[in-house]
C-alpha cells in the first residue's frame, strides 16, 4: 500500500520501508535510455565502488543505464531509490515490476510525485528534479547531446550539487553530452581507479595486446567479438592507462 510524505520541497507517494537515514549519504547514477556495452561496463565499475563507499544509488528506473545503475546495486548487497516518471499505482512491466519489489526487499524505496499519473513527456523532467534534489553527487555515465540525463546535471548544477561525467569514444552519439559536461568544465571527469586497473589486464585482449601492437579488427579476428565489444573494452583499458594507441595500433602501457 503506498504512503504519502514530505521530502524537502516535495510531497511524494512511496513503497518500502521508510528509513530517514537512507538520504544522508546519496548519489545519482544516470545516462542514456540507449546504452551501449561501454555504458554497461561503466556501470559495473562504477556503482560498487560508490556502494563500497556507503553511498545508495538514486536513479529514474528507466530502461538504459537508469535499470543498469539499480540492478548493478542490487546485485552489490547496496539499496537504492527509485524515482518514477509516472504514478505509483500505474501499472508495471513484469521485469519492473521484479525490480521493483527487489528493491523494497533489500531495504530500497520507490517514490514518485503522482499518486495515478501516466508517463508522459513533461513527467520524466519532473522526475529527474526529484533526482538531483536528494542527491549529494551526480554521475552521468552516457548522455547524448541532449538528454534527460543532461537535464538531471543542470538541475543539480543549480543546486550546488557536485557533477562528474564518464568521458566516452568520440564516435559514440551518447557520449556527446558527456565529453561536452567535460570540456566545458561543467563536470568533473570520473576514471577507473587502481582497483578498476587490476581487474582489466587478464582479458583475452590484454593477453593478446602483451605479445604485439594491434588494430581493432586484429584483435576481432583473435578474440571473435564484435568490433563494438572489442572498442568498448579498449576505451575502458585506455582510460585505466592500461594501453595506449598510436597510429590505429594498441599497445601495453610500460607506466
Amino acid at each position: 500500500m503506498e504512503k504519502v510524505k514530505r521530502l524537502g520541497k516535495f510531497r511524494v507517494y512511496w513503497k518500502g520501508d521508510w528509513d530517514g537515514k537512507i538520504f544522508e549519504k546519496c548519489v545519482a547514477v544516470v545516462g542514456s535510455r540507449r546504452m551501449t556495452q561501454y555504458g554497461q561496463r561503466v556501470v559495473e565499475k562504477l556503482v560498487p565502488a560508490l556502494v563500497h563507499e556507503g553511498w545508495t544509488i538514486v536513479s529514474g528506473f528507466m530502461y538504459g543505464v537508469d535499470q543498469a545503475a539499480h540492478r548493478t546495486c542490487l546485485e552489490v548487497g547496496g539499496k537504492t531509490i527509485a524515482v518514477l516518471g509516472w504514478g505509483i499505482n500505474y501499472p508495471m512491466s513484469n521485469d519492473q515490476c521484479s525490480m521493483s519489489n527487489r528493491i523494497l526487499e533489500t531495504g530500497g524505496l520507490v517514490i514518485s510525485e503522482w499518486e495515478e499519473q501516466q508517463p508522459a513527456y513533461w513527467t520524466f523532467p519532473a522526475r529527474n528534479k526529484i533526482v538531483a534534489a536528494i542527491s549529494q553527487r551526480i554521475y552521468v555515465v552516457e548522455a547524448a547531446a541532449k538528454s534527460g540525463a543532461l537535464i538531471t546535471a543542470e538541475m543539480g548544477r543549480e543546486l550546488g550539487k557536485e557533477i562528474w561525467a564518464v568521458p566516452g569514444p568520440i564516435t559514440s552519439l551518447v557520449s556527446v553530452g558527456t565529453n561536452k559536461l567535460i570540456a566545458s568544465c561543467q563536470a568533473k571527469m570520473w576514471l577507473p581507479d587502481s582497483d578498476t586497473k587490476s581487474n582489466t589486464k587478464q582479458t583475452e585482449i590484454s593477453i593478446a595486446l602483451q605479445n604485439e601492437s594491434l588494430t581493432v579488427d586484429d584483435l576481432v579476428r583473435k578474440t571473435g567479438r564484435s568490433a563494438e565489444d572489442v572498442g568498448s573494452e579498449l576505451t575502458m583499458m585506455m582510460l585505466a592507462g592500461d594501453i595506449v594507441e598510436k597510429d590505429g595500433k594498441y599497445y601495453v602501457s610500460e607506466n
